[in-house]
């Protein structure tokens, strides 16, 4: 008699933040940092500009969704040469 086996798909949301590398220029950031003056916060400096992203995921467990969101990042998210990311998964 063969056995079957029903695994249960949970729905996961991954948040991801990518950020230029610390040791590259920002540009994005350099002219925000340069504008702070201008609306009134001189005391806000060094801004660095990223992105985030979040995604529904499908998979078995949470350690499945996160490589999956990995995979996302490494392969069409997140440009490595230029950026690191990070990524935080949750459960629906």
């Amino acid at each position: 008699m063969q056995q079957s086996y029903i695994f249960a798909v949970m729905k996961y949301v991954a948040e991801i933040n990518v950020m230029p590398h610390k040791n590259l220029l920002d540009p994005q950031g350099k002219a925000v940092s340069g504008s702070m003056a201008a609306i009134g916060l001189p005391q806000v400096s060094n801004v660095r500009v990223g992105k985030h992203i979040s995604l529904e995921i499908e998979a078995l467990n949470e350690n499945e969704a996160f490589q999956k969101a990995d995979e996302a990042c490494k392969k069409l998210l997140a440009n490595q040469v230029m950026e690191y990311y990070e990524i935080s998964i949750h459960s629906i």
